[in-house]
């Protein structure tokens, strides 16, 4: 029998066997899926020697092929530099500028071809599409602008609070070009939250817009500038100039106030600077590119550095050959630039190979779930990145949509967290209709890109798993002890990646002790080796590695529930709930319990217009039992209307924790839909 398949409970480990160390998998395997010959046939990637090429015994020379299809004013005369580790300095001598990447070396090929296509949220608004040369002329007004009026400098910090538009592409690449650090907060965060970026980062110049379009609303952003000024203030932290674009040029979307000597509006502004051009700032390769804060719900947020050099290459690398984005591609990443997928995968790495990048300003269900495939559709979008919330959302909410519409994907990328079995299936059957390769991607914040994928054209995909690590990538599972687990044994600890890569982070701002300690201080073998080999990255995830060599992510190791000594991954337990067809979203979260410790409860939302029931109730927990085993039974099924989310679609399961366990859930306002919590505690009584 082959090892696809398996009996549903063929890979289920024995509870005696399952240690403290491990989480309990219980997953099936799923089948594979083959590209199309047709797809292989116009691919970046085939040849199933670049593992060879990418071997530790060709580490780290082997990252000279990502740093090649880069433009450097200067070549780099160390790959890597391991003398302070963890600190790794990646093309060390080298001297390179982002923007000039992104923008200027395109101009003799490919000048008037689109770089951004802009999609406002309201259908009634046209696309606006800015070709190259145009990128070209209104990064180098702002970056003089930058320059000249707020006197910034290659290496001084500034903070952006923006929206998906235009501008912001503009914004961080007439900051590259000067050398200057943007940290970009995502739009949907309150004006606290941007000041404590703002403090961390010692910005002195805010940039932001006054308006946008959210879910059908023309929502005032500007007034949030205000708050962080003002609270960046209390934390020490004077902001000097609050830069404010215009959503509609020369006219005012706001009704907050402009502050007399503080606030101006770019666009007024600008006209001073008409014509102008700013030559590249020749940066050392591992000077700092941005900083991108993570968003903990406590503690002080936590600022990852990422280097010009190394991230560029990593993300141009992985564009290319993982996202197959070719030059006369249309490509869209549906995330927000706020995030790290939207500066590595929306404006650096496409845009560095020429491609045409989609920035879409609003919700992808407003007005209807349709509205994803009209653009699609409109643009000939032939290559679409988003993520399993967004994906979830769309099935919900429009599961027959994509088939009304004529769109043609050769592509598509799920990234953010696992995707269950069942909505990949979706996703590649409606969406891709059944012709799109899929890349199951695995990486986060810190790591720049891409860390485990399949090469579209070289693997087979399989349902719920990410696929190995993409070439140059070494990862490794360990137990809680830090014995090694056998390569594909199917047992489940905490993934770690043996080796450096260009894409890493350098450090956690102003906090190097908690970089070393968070990532690297865990399975390290010896503080005192400068030999990276003592150095593994901890990811902070749990994995299964299969006997294919394909890893599956099992979610955050803190997501874990502890049931009567067995550690159960939250992913396979919603994954089990969402094979009842009714159930849309699912959200696991543990409850205190007096003999088992914690036990599960289970939140589920059901496609529109189905009436919760007990039936339905009782089938998905005879589907969690049926799946992985009674030990995961949830304690109780709670049919909710929707789940509370941030704005950027994420489940706050924190929120449904902390009704489960009687306590108070904090803070709500913030929430895409506070009203929602108030009908989940009553249903939760």
């Amino acid at each position: 029998m082959s090892k696809d398949k398996l009996p549903r409970h063929a890979t289920e480990q024995q509870n005696v066997e399952v240690s403290e160390a491990q989480i309990a998998v219980h997953w099936p395997e799923e089948d594979y899926f083959s590209p199309s010959n047709r797809f292989i046939a116009q691919a970046n990637l085939t040849d199933a020697g670049i593992f060879a090429r990418f071997a530790l015994d060709k580490f780290p020379e082997c990252f000279k092929e990502f740093a090649d299809l880069l433009d450097w004013y200067k070549y780099w005369e160390t790959t890597l530099d391991t003398s302070n580790p963890p600190f790794w300095r990646w093309f060390v001598g080298g001297k390179i500028n982002a923007c000039y990447n992104c923008v200027d070396r395109h101009l003799g090929q490919h000048k008037n071809k689109t770089a951004i296509h802009f999609v406002p949220e309201p259908e009634d608004e046209a696309p606006q599409h800015l070709t190259y040369q145009e990128l070209f002329v209104r990064v180098n007004e702002f970056a003089a602008l930058l320059r000249d009026f707020c006197g910034l400098k290659a290496g001084d910090r500034v903070t952006l609070h923006m929206p998906m538009v235009a501008e912001l592409p503009i914004t961080m690449l007439a900051c590259a070009r000067l050398g200057v650090i943007h940290s970009q907060v995502f739009s949907g965060f309150s004006g606290k939250a941007c000041a404590d970026r703002i403090a961390d980062s010692e910005s002195r110049v805010l940039i932001t817009m006054d308006a946008y379009h959210r879910a059908g609303n023309l929502l005032d952003h500007k007034e949030k500038a205000d708050t962080a000024v003002m609270e960046a203030a209390s934390h020490g932290q004077q902001v000097d100039k609050v830069l404010i674009w215009q959503r509609y040029p020369s006219k005012n979307s706001s009704p907050t106030k402009l502050v007399e000597g503080r606030d101006f509006v770019i666009n007024d502004v600008l006209k001073k600077f008409r014509g102008q051009r700013v030559e590249p700032v020749q940066m050392p390769a591992e000077a700092p590119l941005f900083l991108m804060y993570t968003s903990g719900t406590t503690g002080r947020p936590k600022g990852c550095q990422h280097a010009i050099g190394g991230y560029l290459a990593y993300v141009t690398w992985t564009s290319k050959f993982i996202q197959d984005i070719h030059p006369e591609d249309v490509y869209w990443c549906m995330a927000d630039i706020g995030w790290i997928t939207g500066h590595s995968y929306i404006v650096y790495g496409p845009l560095a190979l020429a491609a045409s990048s989609v920035v879409y300003e609003g919700v992808p269900t407003y007005p209807d779930a349709g509205r994803p495939w009209r653009i699609a559709e409109n643009l000939d979008v032939n290559i679409f990145h988003t993520s399993p919330t967004a994906i979830r959302a769309l099935r919900r909410d429009g599961p027959d949509e994509p088939a009304k519409y004529n769109h043609h994907f050769k592509h598509m990328t799920t990234v953010g967290e696992p995707i269950e079995p069942e909505v990949w299936k979706w996703y590649h059957k409606m969406v891709g209709k059944g012709q799109a390769v899929i890349v199951d991607t695995w990486w986060q914040t810190e790591n720049g890109g891409f860390l485990c994928s399949t090469v579209p054209a070289i693997h087979k995909m399989k349902p719920g798993s990410a696929g190995p690590g993409i070439p140059g990538i070494h990862p490794v599972i360990y137990d809680d002890e830090g014995k090694e687990l056998a390569s594909g044994s199917g047992k489940a600890g905490n993934i770690c990646i043996r080796n450096p890569w260009p894409g890493g982070f350098q450090t956690i701002w102003k906090d190097p002790e908690r970089y070393v300690r968070q990532y690297y201080s865990r399975y390290c073998r010896n503080p005192e080796s400068k030999d990276w080999r003592d150095w593994p990255y901890l990811a902070g995830d749990g994995a299964v590695q299969a006997a294919d060599g394909y890893y599956r992510i099992l979610g955050r190791i803190d997501d874990v529930i502890n049931v009567a000594g067995h550690r159960l991954g939250t992913k396979e337990i919603e994954s089990a709930a969402l094979l009842v067809p009714e159930v849309v979203e699912a959200a696991v979260v543990p409850v205190a319990d007096p003999i088992k410790g914690k036990v599960p409860d289970l939140y589920v939302a059901l496609k529109p217009g189905l009436a919760p029931s007990e039936e339905i109730a009782n089938r998905v927990s005879a589907s969690v039992v049926s799946e992985i085993g009674a030990i995961a039974r949830p304690r109780r099924v709670i049919v909710v209307p929707d789940m509370p989310k941030t704005r950027s679609g994420k489940i706050m399961r924190r929120v449904l924790a902390a009704i489960s366990n009687h306590l108070d859930p904090g803070d709500v306002s913030t929430l895409a839909n506070p009203e929602v919590v108030d009908k989940i505690k009553e249903l939760a009584k």
